[in-house]
């Protein structure tokens, strides 16, 4: 009897496995590189809530530089990103117009979002090259609308190239009645002091500055508007034009 050949027999494929077998497979789908933002603010707080809000909700979106001055922009080994987020109101003597066309030379699209809505910045801005001139007031989750207009990640809508904050008597918010001393320490607190620098430039005690601020945060929270940590504090003085 002659001994059993070792090598298997082929194994038969029919018409439908062959066919899977020796179809080629479809193109991978490789995810769009996500934009990369940079954030210049000078307000460290709003910076940070800011960078964390985007990260938490635009997966689109790659926060790669938070600056909170211009030259810390411009001198970044990150900058240019795709795209830039500029505040208008910046302690350093640099024009709206300098910081727009400095960025676009480098090849960044730029959204101004700040706090002073005034038709001739809003203007400058627009003239100079800028996306989309955004007021704080906005909820971030308009922004992130916008930005993702203005980078092609929304198709079939037009940008929304000017975008002007509803006015006052339209929207569905009050402002608190504020003290002339309570005003006062909320403009400093929210422009970055301690509560013992606000006490000091206000020429009070500490508890005096102490009593200000927690009687602004207990208006605020009466009509409706939380500023029980600082950073919604300075989101309120934003949004009610205190700085």
């Amino acid at each position: 009897m002659p001994a059993a050949d070792p090598t298997p027999a082929p194994t038969v494929i029919g018409g439908a496995a062959r066919a899977a077998r020796t179809a080629v497979a479809p193109p991978r789908v490789v995810p769009q590189r996500a934009v990369r933002v940079a954030l210049l603010d000078d307000h460290e707080v709003l910076l940070d809530s800011m960078a964390s809000w985007f990260r938490a909700n635009a997966p689109d979106f790659e926060i790669a530089l938070t600056a909170t001055s211009w030259l810390q922009l411009v001198h970044s080994p990150a900058f240019p990103t795709d795209l830039v987020l500029i505040d208008v109101q910046l302690r350093e003597p640099v024009s709206i117009e300098a910081r727009v066309r400095t960025c676009r030379a480098a090849g960044a699209t730029v959204i101004v979002l700040t706090g002073l809505d005034t038709p001739d910045l809003r203007e400058r801005a627009l003239r100079a090259g800028a996306a989309a001139f955004l007021g704080k007031s906005r909820p971030l989750g308009d922004v992130l609308a916008v930005a993702r207009e203005v980078m092609g990640l929304t198709a079939g809508r037009a940008v929304q190239r000017d975008w002007r904050p509803l006015p006052r008597a339209a929207e569905p918010v009050e402002r608190p009645r504020l003290s002339l001393g309570e005003e006062a320490a909320l403009r400093l607190y929210a422009s970055g002091r301690s509560t013992n620098e606000v006490a000091a430039e206000m020429h009070v005690q500490f508890e005096t500055a102490k009593t200000y601020l927690r009687r602004v945060r207990e208006k605020y929270a009466r009509v409706g508007r939380p500023a029980s940590r600082k950073a919604d504090l300075i989101q309120r003085a934003t949004e009610d034009g205190y700085i």
